[in-house]
């Protein structure tokens, strides 16, 4: 079964959290503790501070990867704005055209037009097709876009995977 993208991202931060809290860190912390008193030691705070961290981090995200993997690709719209679609929009107040990519929280970058499915442009895009307009309550007011475009996970899913073939 096909999974998000972001989910091997994800395994392969995890992993590399993994080898520092398990290989790395250890090492740090018996240099540290070879200098003497650690009531006083500096170097063994911050060792022992990196390694709650660690396991906070790596807590969190196996936690993460566990509810992003029980997502059904199967259940995302073919046809409509979902989950990993990339939409043109077309801007219908002040003309343009702009793309962007819905994406998990842990993929937003608005330098790259990947907004969350939460985002209130986001929010509007759910559910659309090409030739929908919506409005969006922006912080500049009210804005009307209309779908010019849209490219569905599925689609980019495939082509990928065509790519990879070849």
């Amino acid at each position: 079964m096909a999974e998000l993208p972001v989910i091997k991202r994800l395994r392969k931060d995890l992993e590399t959290l993994k080898r520092e809290l398990t290989v790395d860190l250890p090492k740090e912390l018996e240099r540290a503790r070879a200098h003497g008193d650690l009531s006083e030691n500096a170097e063994w705070a911050m060792a022992k501070q990196r390694q709650e961290f660690l396991r906070a981090r790596v807590g969190n995200l196996e936690v993460r990867i566990a509810e992003l993997t029980m997502i059904d690709l199967d259940s995302i719209p073919r046809d409509t704005v979902g989950l990993g679609s990339k939409v043109q929009l077309e801007d219908l107040d002040e003309g343009g055209t702009a793309e962007f990519e819905i994406v998990v929280p842990e993929e937003v970058d608005g330098a790259q037009n990947r907004i969350s499915l939460s985002s209130p442009l986001g929010r509007a895009l759910i559910g659309k097709a090409e030739d929908d307009d919506i409005e969006v309550q922006t912080p500049k007011g009210k804005r009307a876009y209309s779908v010019k475009k849209l490219t569905t996970i599925h689609k980019l899913l495939a082509s990928e995977n065509g790519a990879l073939k070849q």
